[in-house]
């Protein structure tokens, strides 16, 4: 079990750079810094020495800032084997582990492709960095992968204990609801979950981490064999659907215009 902390640091419009840090320590690791300057500000605010960068996939929101982060330290840049990465130092897939020992923690790496072909996560119990994989309430657009790469992938993160928090890499847990309640109007854990989550934005206060076995309650991607969520994707595309990944490949479409 790891005891670092997780604080966000808020970069764009929307995105979360996850800064992790063990209290003892004055060193900090990233996730996904797609901006250096709100990442610099952090830094000096907080008195800090940047010793490591976990990328998720090569999206410019996400990796924007390395290079100039990089050249300011000499932090070690970790990322997806199979993606072009900026100052890359150790590339990694499947199963392999990263050692942050200032953190006193191993991340276990999970390949999720399905936003991206080289897209990967870093778990390490009770905590799992996502990226845009696997987003409180919904899940990633399907630029690359294909649905039932992308179903596979959400499945593993699903297959995680109920009590990890999920850290994904955007603000977009509202207007995730909003489709989710689209798909199951009818679920009483999504009702009192938008309630949560729109006084938790009334108070400009994020929304992640969430709770995966929240979202395996509340989430449609993670549902897709519930019969109410394959009803509505049957409904939407006036067909029957006799997969998972052909109700996934539906309602991802259907988010897609909503």
């Amino acid at each position: 079990m790891s005891t670092f902390t997780v604080e966000p640091i808020k970069a764009f419009n929307d995105n979360y750079i996850w800064a992790l840090r063990n209290d003892r320590e004055k060193k900090v690791t990233l996730v996904d810094p797609g901006d250096a300057n709100p990442v610099i500000d952090y830094l000096q605010q907080h008195q800090l020495t940047l010793d490591s960068i976990l990328i998720t996939h090569y999206h410019r929101d996400h990796v924007g800032g390395i290079k100039r982060l990089k050249a300011m330290s000499s932090c070690h840049v970790y990322g997806p084997s199979a993606e072009t990465i900026p100052d890359l130092d150790t590339p990694l897939c499947e199963q392999d582990n990263v050692v942050i020992e200032h953190l006193q923690t191993t991340f276990r790496v999970l390949d999720v492709p399905g936003h991206t072909l080289g897209h990967i996560a870093y778990y390490a119990e009770p905590a799992l960095f996502c990226g845009d994989t696997l987003f409180a309430g919904g899940c990633g657009r399907m630029f690359e992968g294909t649905p039932p790469q992308f179903l596979s992938s959400l499945t593993k993160l699903a297959n995680l204990p109920a009590a990890t928090k999920v850290y994904c890499a955007h603000e977009y847990t509202q207007s995730n609801l909003k489709f989710a309640q689209a798909v199951e109007p009818d679920n009483a854990e999504l009702k009192a979950r938008i309630s949560q989550v729109e006084q938790l934005r009334l108070k400009g206060q994020p929304t992640v981490p969430s709770l995966l076995g929240e979202e395996c309650q509340t989430n449609p991607f993670l549902r897709c064999q519930q019969p109410s969520v394959v009803a509505a994707a049957e409904t939407f595309c006036a067909e029957p659907l006799s997969t998972p990944s052909a109700v996934f490949a539906t309602i991802r479409r259907w988010k897609d215009t909503f």
